[in-house]
């Protein structure tokens, strides 16, 4: 790992290069830090590993305590994506028959990447992310912990895991359930894949530039007066003088993007209406009707956008959308830390169940893009098959030895803020 103190001092030697996450700073104009982290795994599209998340979490320590960095920003590697998900094959790996439950590596994988995003949600610098290309799973997690999210022209955003057998994870319950008009739901269950206007009105993005305006950004940010922010108390985040404060201003100077036009907002009554047209089997039977479609809204039903994302759910795994259904709901009073506690008790069942497993093979081991999925929707909604959704949702740990102990009671960061 490397954190250098000036934008002259770059990583070097072949083995820094190769870090799967890199660290600079860059000087302001006032003499203070901006902090860059770069994922650094172009060739997987930065997705997301063990190895990165304790790096970044490191870091986000050290710099937390230095009173020269202001602001940190947050970008990835390569011209194609921030970052497109979860590094999974090695938990792919450890998902054997006779894998003891709970799965120690599904643990391990897990837990160190919602800690960091539970530590990026209480941070208190400014966290800037460059959300330039492809951003989905992990990535989508990342992103959500940020406290300044830009987009570009070039922005694609989604939550797949529908294809895969998992869920969506990386705190997406709980973003998913913060989108208007519950086109979270609708992006949970479908993975519709979505672009910047999108993110903007979804709430995972506060501002559009061009894919060009890196640079100008990074200037923008040098030349701010950090000055004020010294006098600023951490915890006033909001004060007109804070880094935030100065952060904000210096992103909303810039001129906004060309962007494509948003789908969830061109649809979002027809979305609105399937989602509520009932439990999952009424809003199964309207999603595997082309016929009810097209009565639902015409436009919607034959736009390619959204032919996309209903073949995507018709030919995904019932357990995922039970799951993901089950969840929108349940978590719709939580706090960031009783989801991401409850997301680890569901991940980790996942890892020892079947569909998991076959999804990941189907569409990344064999590229058969066949998996057998091991139940149907109308399986999942029986009496068993409800049971079978339910124990997802129980602590397979034994008492006091859960991952994330601590963030149910009086001592978790939520708690905190308001005592």
């Amino acid at each position: 790992m490397t954190a250098a103190t000036d934008d002259t001092q770059k990583p070097s030697s072949n083995t820094e290069q190769e870090a799967s996450v890199l660290f600079n700073t860059e000087p302001t104009v006032c003499g203070h830090l901006i902090g860059v982290m770069t994922l650094n795994t172009p060739k997987s599209l930065n997705a997301l590993s063990v190895d990165m998340c304790q790096l970044l979490s490191e870091q986000l320590v050290q710099w937390q305590a230095d009173n020269q960095i202001v602001a940190l920003v947050l970008r990835g590697a390569g011209d194609k994506a921030f970052c497109a998900g979860g590094d999974i094959r090695k938990l792919y790996d450890s998902m054997s028959t006779d894998a003891p439950v709970p799965n120690p590596y599904a643990t391990e994988f897990f837990s160190h990447e919602y800690r960091l995003y539970r530590q990026m949600h209480f941070y208190s610098k400014p966290l800037i992310l460059w959300g330039d290309g492809i951003i989905m799973g992990g990535g989508m997690g990342l992103m959500a912990g940020c406290s300044h999210r830009v987009v570009t022209e070039r922005t694609r955003f989604a939550m797949p895991e529908v294809t895969i057998g998992l869920f969506p994870d990386a705190s997406g319950s709980w973003f998913l359930q913060r989108m208007p008009a519950k086109t979270g739901l609708f992006l949970g269950l479908t993975g519709a894949m979505c672009n910047g206007s999108d993110a903007l009105l979804a709430n995972l993005a506060e501002y559009a530039v061009a894919s060009h305006d890196y640079d100008a950004i990074m200037q923008r940010l040098k030349r701010s007066n950090w000055q004020t922010s010294d006098s600023t108390s951490n915890t006033d985040k909001f004060h007109n003088d804070s880094a935030h404060s100065i952060v904000s201003r210096a992103l909303a100077a810039l001129p906004a993007a060309d962007l494509p036009d948003s789908k969830l907002a061109t649809y979002w009554q027809p979305i609105q209406q399937l989602m509520n047209s009932g439990g999952l089997a009424d809003i199964d039977a309207l999603l595997q009707s082309d016929e009810a479609l097209v009565q639902l809204s015409k436009d919607f039903a034959e736009d390619s956008w959204t032919q996309r994302a209903v073949a995507t759910y018709r030919h995904g795994c019932p357990v995922t959308a039970a799951l993901t259904h089950a969840l929108y709901h349940k978590v719709a009073d939580l706090s960031i830390e009783q989801v991401l506690y409850l997301e680890t008790n569901v991940a980790v069942h996942c890892a020892a169940n079947p569909d998991f497993k076959e999804g990941v093979r189907a569409l990344l081991i064999d590229k058969d893009k066949n998996p057998q999925w091991s139940r149907s929707l109308a399986d999942c909604l029986s009496v068993e098959g409800q049971a079978y959704i339910d124990q997802h949702f129980d602590n397979p740990y034994p008492k006091g030895q859960h991952p994330l102990e601590g963030w149910l009671d009086a001592t978790a960061l939520a708690s905190q803020l308001v005592r």
